[in-house]
């Protein structure tokens, strides 16, 4: 363990004790031996926001459990983009999908032909590399520039990218796995050359009510531009509220784009949960305090992290994420290798996201969720460094 003081929020992160969260069947607490500590996939370890709690426990028990439909929450998703981000969409247009990434696909397949060519920022979400050429389209990865201040878009790479035949650009903001939310400006020049090559934007903004005080999600939909126009937001309350296995998210489109949104096909919005959209109303409707509260308690385990990672394994590079609870570590200076979530899983007992599966830029890089409590990201960060303890380190440059 370390001297480093971590403190307890008192908040939604500290409200469930490792008993409490080993009982849990959800891939997170179940994908690995009991004595592993698991800070890989995007689950939190926080109990429901009550409202939330409240009205779930309510359709239960009345056996509200049939088959979906949308009722008032493109409602509530459209008053919550206006109150949080100032973007304002007619929730008339907004459809019903099961989860983000369904959505991508079903949007993908409307706005682009087999064969065509689909942009990604790398490290990219690992479904991505799935689902993209599943549907017969040509993933091209488009890596993020590393700079001394963390990642940012590489507009002439994507440029080029654009000119040599793209048809669509899938544009992760905020960022997983990095934690970057991008600027209005990188969004804007984004947009020009989305309007200069003909290119449909399409973005997965599942992360944009987790960003931390200093950083401001813009909306790509609501920029003053024609690219802007045409695009297509998938958006969910999934991450936020914790509520992933509960399936339910929205496709919003541009003020160009409804007919096209309005081509998405009964048979996918019916494949949503009815208790995720039942959720995912309430979340947006009421869940605001709780998330406030959510926020503070990530705020401090990003600063947490950082102080932890200096003290006990300085090589790592660290960038504290703008948004997410996800952080998105440089590991290379250990020596560990392409995969070094290998290493911390086999000599930790810790399991981090593998870097690898999120593209050629994620070798010797790992993906560690802080969302949970101060104790857990001390202990991960403890276990991390004794696996450590005695062995030379490489001298890797990051």
């Amino acid at each position: 363990m370390t001297g480093t003081s971590h403190g307890r929020t008192g908040g939604p992160l500290d409200a469930l004790d490792l008993g409490e969260l080993r009982a849990r069947r959800s891939s997170k607490w179940r994908e690995y031996p009991r004595d592993v500590l698991p800070v890989w996939v995007a689950e939190m370890d926080t109990p429901l926001a009550e409202p939330i709690a409240a009205a779930l426990v309510e359709a239960v028990g009345r056996g509200d459990t049939g088959y979906a439909v949308a009722g008032g929450l493109p409602d509530a998703f459209a008053a919550f983009a206006a109150r949080r981000f100032g973007w304002r969409t007619d929730p008339a247009a907004i459809r019903l999908v099961p989860d983000v990434m369904a959505g991508i696909v079903e949007v993908l397949s409307l706005v682009t032909e087999p064969g065509d060519r689909v942009v990604v920022n790398t490290p990219a979400y690992p479904p991505y590399f799935y689902w993209i050429p599943r549907i017969g389209r040509e993933l091209v990865e488009n890596a993020l520039l590393l700079t001394p201040g963390g990642h940012r878009l590489d507009l002439a790479a994507l440029e080029r990218d654009f000119a040599a035949g793209a048809a669509a650009f899938l544009l992760c903001n905020p960022h997983n796995p990095t934690g970057v939310v991008f600027g209005e400006e990188d969004l804007l020049a984004v947009a020009a050359l989305a309007a200069r090559y003909g290119v449909r934007v399409v973005t997965d903004e599942i992360h944009a009510p987790l960003v931390f005080p200093g950083a401001r999600h813009v909306p790509f939909a609501g920029l003053d531009a024609p690219a802007a126009a045409r695009s297509i937001t998938l958006a969910s309350a999934s991450k936020a509220w914790n509520l992933a296995g509960l399936k339910a998210a929205l496709a919003v489109p541009g003020e160009e784009a409804r007919t096209d949104v309005a081509r998405i096909h009964p048979e996918v919005s019916e494949g949503a949960g009815l208790l995720g959209v039942i959720a995912s109303e309430v979340a947006f409707t009421s869940g605001e305090p709780w998330l406030d509260e959510l926020l503070a308690g990530l705020d401090a385990n990003r600063a947490l992290l950082g102080r932890l990672l200096a003290e006990r394994l300085p090589e790592v590079g660290y960038q504290p994420p703008q948004a997410t609870y996800l952080a998105w570590l440089d590991l290379r200076a250990l020596g560990l290798g392409d995969d070094p979530a290998e290493w911390f899983l086999r000599r930790a007992g810790t399991a981090l996201y593998p870097g690898p599966k999120f593209g050629a830029p994620g070798r010797g890089f790992a993906r560690f969720n802080f969302a949970t409590s101060g104790d857990r990201v001390t202990e991960a960060v403890g276990r991390m460094a004794a696996s450590l303890s005695g062995r030379p380190r490489a001298a890797a440059s990051r």
